[in-house]
């Protein structure tokens, strides 16, 4: 039985979670379970009616009752009855927006404010419980939001200028949607079909605003009707919280804006907020996979950012432990293992070209890995079609995760859990314990761990003492550098990192009291860093916050330190300065080509004139020094902690050394418009 038509899409999606929260278990069940909701939703059967239909499929009473709620309220709320918690509100439509995120649980609102948004900041002012954090530029105030998000584990709250605001914060956008944060973006929408259709900052002619980053959002609106701007909210807030997370975007009328004396329900997060729901994976595809563990040679765990998005850290580390697994990090956004633990590869890069195999890197793997786990992590695949498997061609590979669209998109699946990775794990342990004796368990893990360890050590024995070599060097050479910032600062600091050729071998990340933190971001936009450092110190004001950053990295986003003085937002930021886009430098001499054999990089010196970060970030009211040498970096950043723990962001700037291909070039082109016009330049 069809839903009715003016209900359809948002019946389809509780319809969704409810469905994948009692585990479907045929394509028949599912079809029954859909009838049952459309015919209780459809006032074809009573509540007892949908009770007993759902005893008749297995579930227990309790069971079918506690599906009642969520399918009450979406009623309760179409209806614009009462829902339980709810409240009326009347005022303008901006003030409906700002009470709405009020009890959707929003602390902070990120912004660059536009004039066309009025309606909603007249209904800001003096709004107790939330704040207003200001950046300069659009990609400043996403990566604030988005480092907020990430290290407070909610969603971030945006509101932009109208057209011109969701254009300029294409780029930070995308890296939010690689990574599935979750945000809420928010814009003024001047209305090409309302009279004009080629009016000031409105969409152009034919095109609407929702088109212009649909590709970086799960989803995005435009709404014109008063009434519905906290209803919308709410939705935009659901979708962008409920796994898998992203940014959505949501263009909101001027006239909707300021409409008066408009009338809806506010309702709190926890009557349409999903994102906490807990859903276990089958349990056919446990055992399964609880004897491809137990009976692989060489297995491993590859683990992704849904790890620590559901907090399932230690249940890793422990299933680890457990069978004595190898675990690589892959291109993620966190560090969701311990980088110090024996069974730590490190972070799997693809090759250096198409020819290349992505786990070529380790020893572990070189030997021959027959079994993938894949935990929250996203499938392999880079920019070009490989000569070889990226993967061994003869492993198994087990998917672990609710981003289904992310899972088997380019290498095949023997077995699927989709579900909540902590809640699967959890489950795959005990389904491990069922299989073997203690004993036999102990054994298996210890051979295991034993072949693991003697790799690891030897590795990374290697490249300490490859390390050790470049200390002492003049300008400080990066081991050197990231050596002393991991031994000086706090342990259990937030390092955000957008040093993308900085050396991180010394920091002993986790997500343990006594281990640092590191957050970075999988889209590799730059502009990133000073933001999110903001909002991570927003997110986590107890814990030192220190941006790491290079000074190509810095450029795109140096008017953030502004946003630090002026709501106080105590980070320490070091910049990495050599002068160059190293990591491009290293791809254009990588293609072997002009540019290798003359050592002419294009574009990739930063030097003639230097910039003068310090100067930069005092020019906005943030202290700073320069540092030399490695002594001078360590007093350096303790200063820079005493000026934290005053409240009062602070930079320290290190001239780095160039390494890698091409690392004594400082040509650049010779163009310069005032000597060719016969003037002093």
């Amino acid at each position: 039985m069809a839903f009715k038509a003016a209900k359809t899409k948002d019946r389809t999606e509780i319809f969704d979670f409810l469905v994948l929260k009692a585990k479907p278990k045929t394509a028949m069940w599912r079809t029954t379970m859909r009838d049952i909701i459309c015919r209780y939703l459809n006032k074809e059967i009573s509540r007892r009616g949908f009770v007993n239909r759902l005893l008749g499929l297995g579930f227990s009473v309790s069971g079918a009752q506690a599906l009642l709620a969520p399918l009450d309220a979406s009623e309760q709320a179409g209806r614009n009855e009462p829902v339980p918690k709810s409240y009326s509100f009347v005022g303008t439509g901006g003030a409906l927006v700002v009470e709405q995120a009020k009890a959707a649980g929003v602390e902070f609102l990120f912004t660059n404010p536009g004039s066309f948004e009025r309606g909603f900041f007249d209904a800001f002012v003096d709004t107790p419980g939330m704040h207003l954090i200001e950046g300069l530029h659009e990609g400043v105030v996403t990566s604030m939001a988005d480092g907020y998000a990430k290290v407070s584990l909610k969603p971030g709250f945006i509101l932009v200028h109208a057209i011109a605001g969701p254009s300029q914060m294409a780029g930070q956008l995308y890296n939010s949607s690689r990574d599935g944060t979750p945000l809420v973006v928010t814009a003024g929408l001047m209305d090409n079909e309302d009279w004009s259709d080629e009016s000031l900052l409105s969409p152009r002619p034919g095109f609407d605003e929702k088109e212009i980053n649909r590709q970086f959002t799960k989803i995005s609106w435009e709404t014109r009707e008063p009434a519905s701007l906290a209803l919308m909210l709410r939705r935009a807030f659901k979708v962008a919280t409920t796994a898998p997370g992203g940014p959505v975007f949501l263009a909101m009328a001027q006239y909707a804006l300021e409409a008066k004396d408009v009338s809806a329900q506010i309702l709190p997060a926890d009557r349409f907020l999903l994102w906490q729901e807990r859903i276990r994976p089958e349990a056919d595809a446990v055992e399964k996979a609880a004897r491809f563990l137990v009976e692989a040679k060489r297995p491993m765990l590859v683990i992704g950012d849904e790890i620590w998005k559901c907090g399932a850290q230690a249940e890793v580390l422990e299933l680890s432990d457990q069978l004595g697994l190898a675990v690589a990090d892959g291109r993620n956004a966190y560090r969701n293992f311990p980088v110090r633990h024996p069974h730590y590869l490190g972070v799997l890069l693809p090759g250096d070209d198409e020819a290349a195999p992505l786990f070529m890197k380790s020893e572990f793997v070189r030997k021959g890995v027959d079994l993938i786990v894949m935990v929250g992590a996203r499938d392999f695949g880079g920019p070009v079609v490989p000569k070889t498997p990226e993967v061994p061609a003869t492993a198994r590979i087990v998917r672990i995760g609710m981003d289904t669209n992310s899972m088997g998109r380019n290498y095949p699946t023997d077995v699927a859990l989709i579900g909540d990775v902590k809640e699967a794990l959890s489950e795959l342990r005990d389904a491990v314990d069922g299989l073997m004796t203690k004993e036999r368990l102990t054994s298996l893990a210890s051979a295991r761990s034993q072949e693991v360890r003697a790799i690891t050590s030897a590795e990374r024995a290697r490249a300490e003492e490859a390390a050790r070599k470049n200390f002492g060097q003049n300008p400080i050479h990066p081991d050197e550098l990231g050596a002393v910032m991991a031994s000086t600062i706090d342990k259990h600091a937030i390092v955000v990192d957008e040093c993308p050729t900085g050396r991180y071998e010394a920091f002993p990340f986790g997500f343990r009291k006594d281990e640092q933190m590191w957050v970075g971001n999988a889209g590799g936009s730059l502009g990133w860093g000073i933001g999110a450092s903001t909002g991570a110190k927003l997110a986590a004001p107890d814990r030192l916050v220190v941006c790491s950053i290079g000074d190509g990295s810095l450029m795109y986003s140096a008017s953030g330190f502004w946003t630090q003085a002026r709501s106080g937002v105590p980070v320490l930021t070091v910049v990495w300065n050599n002068r160059d886009y190293q990591i491009v430098r290293w791809f254009q001499d990588d293609y072997h080509g002009r540019i290798a054999k003359s050592g002419h990089y294009p574009g990739m010196y930063l030097g003639d004139p230097d910039i003068d970060f310090v100067k930069i970030a005092e020019a906005q009211g943030v202290s700073g020094e320069r540092a030399a040498t490695a002594s001078g970096f360590e007093a350096a950043l303790k200063r820079g902690m005493v000026a934290n723990r005053d409240g009062k962001p602070y930079l320290v700037e290190v001239e780095t050394a160039r390494y890698g291909a091409g690392a004594n070039s400082t040509w650049h082109e010779n163009f310069n418009l005032a000597r060719s016009l016969g003037r002093n330049s």
